[in-house]
């Protein structure tokens, strides 16, 4: 396929994505895909309007695509936990639950002080066991219809099971990150267009909240999914694309690709592959500094 490029704004983006890197769409004919996370020697992934989680892999005789949960409660975000099970926000269920190994279900989160959240719309899994996610409306019939919070907030949830608002400004929480040490918690805001940063401390509360990177372009679309190499290099979905940052917030480059792309997730033996989540189809591509693994 050649209905992609790269858009170059720094010199370093060549060597995080090198020149003649190929983008391969693995699987089509899907709703809107979204969250997509590797797990062991498969990916899975939202296929929110379908109600599912899809598994994707590679076999001898070629690729396979199948569902892995279904009714999936609408999920959107996906992860793993340090124990390798799976955890996912449900737009329909608001709530963030857990897979079982026995396929059972765990609810992790529904509610904060009594009032039922909005509609859990990503998470990530800090390495003490914390679960962070965020709460936009986006599951709700509109942005006020059965909405019991009075704002969209960003949650972390103690490996105790004690439920923090750690913040509460935001107007679309959507896709978060946090950087190779944990020291910084990224979060985007897909109305505003931007990502903030967030100091960690210890006790896994957040301070601070400044603007990390600017997301504007002609395309339509807003930040969305987010993911960081070990390197500390920030890879947001955006208008036209996948946007690329280092450390510092200066943007290094975008990965525009034939669809819209929702999310993406690190992959393969090596965590050198991106996989990508964008509207109809999944896509992936080689980059040169791996990502931080996920459930190991």
């Amino acid at each position: 396929m050649a209905d992609y490029r790269f858009e170059v704004a720094d010199a370093e983006f060549r060597r995080l994505v090198p020149e003649g890197t190929l983008v391969e769409r693995i699987a089509g004919g899907l709703r809107f895909t979204e969250g997509p996370v590797w797990r062991g020697d498969h990916l899975l992934f939202s296929d929110i309007p379908s109600n599912r989680i899809a598994r994707w892999r590679a076999l001898p005789e070629g690729p396979e695509l199948t569902t892995f949960r279904t009714p999936s409660g609408n999920c959107n975000g996906l992860t793993l936990d340090r124990s390798g099970r799976l955890v996912a926000c449900e737009h329909s269920g608001r709530r963030v639950i857990r897979v079982e190994a026995d396929d059972s279900i765990t609810v992790l989160a529904d509610r904060y002080q009594g009032a039922r959240l909005n509609s859990p719309n990503d998470v990530v899994v800090r390495s003490d066991g914390s679960i962070y996610f965020t709460d936009p409306p986006y599951g709700l019939r509109n942005a006020v219809e059965g909405k019991e919070l009075p704002y969209n907030g960003v949650f972390c949830q103690t490996p105790e099971g004690q439920m923090l608002l750690i913040a509460d400004d935001f107007e679309r929480p959507n896709g978060l990150a946090f950087s190779p040490d944990e020291t910084m918690l990224y979060v985007d805001d897909t109305a505003r267009h931007h990502i903030r940063s967030f100091a960690v401390g210890p006790d896994g509360g957040v301070s601070g909240g400044g603007v990390f990177a600017e997301l504007r372009a002609a395309e339509p679309g807003g930040p969305d999914g987010m993911k960081v190499d070990v390197e500390g290099n920030v890879y947001c979905t955006g208008s036209g694309g996948i946007w690329v940052f280092a450390p510092t917030g200066r943007k290094l480059g975008r990965i525009v690709l034939p669809e819209q792309p929702a999310n993406l997730a690190w992959g393969d033996a090596d965590w050198r592959t991106i996989f990508v989540t964008a509207r109809t189809s999944v896509y992936r591509l080689r980059a040169s500094v791996p990502g931080i693994p996920v459930g190991i």
